[in-house]
């Protein structure tokens, strides 16, 4: 049987885990994450009932009662450096025993949904749709420090994506996860957009912006707009989802990220009063998970 020491999986005094500060009899099956620490309390205050309340840095959890269904809402901060922590102590509280540090006999699969806030990467996607990522393409290099990535990756696209945009060696190679199929057509059902989503590892240079500082590849985001491959396209930018998709896959659970367009970067409109969209696609998720 598997033994996690102290050093590899840190454990508070009062039994949580180290930097979500939940405990094991405190996560729901069913888990929404968001960005902003923000807008946890802002899905929690559609609960029926809340069971606990825990804060630490960037990560706030909330675990309650929803029509029947028992959800926890955990902000993740920005960036899938963030979502390695969040998505190994989800998993952890789920499939580890934390008194004896071994690995629980029994697996215990989650659902996990990303509600986010995204730019679109093709013209025609209007501000304020819901856009599910069908499939996610990671900028970051997270997913390879993990056994088994070619595994749960899609490596003709992501050769293709490379090969299209010639892709800076020096760079992270690109990785590609489909997100869960059966999550994508309970949660988008007939009225949301899909496509693929790049999780850039940075707001500015990675996603194309330029302020003080000059791009390697000034054209990279006109290259990453016309990108086809076998009937899908690159349609928006955000920060976590390939980590999510890969995570889980990788670890048995079953994910995938939504996200509402706010901007659309090739027509360069944007729309900061986003929030009713926000609130509408919340509880869109919280009647399908």
């Amino acid at each position: 049987m598997k033994y996690f020491p102290p050093s590899e999986l840190l454990i508070n005094e009062d039994g949580s885990i180290f930097h979500l500060h939940l405990k094991p009899e405190q996560l729901a099956d069913n888990v929404i994450l968001v960005g902003d620490p923000g807008r946890v309390a802002t899905v929690a205050s559609y609960f029926d009932s809340q069971e606990c309340s825990v804060s630490n840095r960037e990560f706030k959890g909330i675990t309650g009662t929803y029509k029947s269904k028992r959800i926890t809402v955990v902000s993740t901060g920005i960036g899938t450096d963030n979502i390695d922590i969040v998505l190994n102590e989800l998993d952890a509280l789920a499939n580890i025993d934390l008194e004896k540090r071994t690995e629980k006999s029994e697996f215990r699969q989650l659902n996990i949904v990303r509600i986010g806030t995204s730019g679109a990467m093709q013209p025609e996607i209007p501000l304020g749709s819901f856009l599910i990522s069908e499939k996610s393409l990671g900028f970051d290099g997270l997913l390879s420090f993990y056994a088994g990535r070619d595994k749960v990756c899609d490596l003709d696209f992501e050769e293709a994506f490379k090969k299209h945009v010639d892709w800076n060696p020096k760079l992270a190679s690109p990785y590609v996860v489909d997100n869960d199929k059966e999550l994508i057509e309970r949660i988008g059902k007939n009225d949301m957009l899909k496509g693929v989503t790049i999780s850039a590892n940075g707001f500015y240079g990675p996603q194309g912006r330029v302020l003080r500082l000059d791009l390697h590849d000034s054209h990279l985001n006109d290259k990453i707009e016309s990108f086809r491959h076998n009937g899908y396209k690159i349609t928006n930018f955000e920060m976590e989802s390939s980590a999510i998709a890969g995570l889980s896959k990788l670890m048995g659970h079953k994910a995938m990220t939504v996200c509402c367009i706010i901007a659309n970067r090739r027509i360069e409109s944007a729309n900061t009063n986003y929030q009713p969209q926000i609130e509408k696609l919340i509880q869109l998720v919280l009647d399908r998970i």
